[in-house]
């Protein structure tokens, strides 16, 4: 059944996170960065943001950070960003 769904999603060319759990992050310059998929926040300071996906956690630092929540699955970072990692889950 999986198999037959994942044919049907790629001719009709339908983006994998949209039938998927996987994370998307989009980067606009330093002061902004988009996480869809997202699971919840773990942390929230001024300076550090932890944000758990179905895949792993990722950790965005910067200055001046704040949540713009957009949809219940999308999450808007903004502030001066300095780094990011994620943290795979195995």
């Amino acid at each position: 059944m999986k198999d037959r769904r994942n044919k049907i999603n790629k001719i009709l060319e339908i983006p994998q996170e949209v039938y998927s759990n996987t994370p998307k992050i989009i980067i606009t310059g330093f002061d902004e960065m988009i996480v869809e998929n997202f699971k919840g926040i773990l942390e929230y300071e001024e300076y550090f943001v932890r944000i758990n996906t179905y895949l792993g956690i990722i950790n965005i630092n910067g200055f001046d950070l704040k949540l713009e929540n957009m949809s219940d699955d999308d999450i808007k970072v903004i502030g001066k960003i300095e780094s990011f990692d994620i943290e795979r889950l195995e």
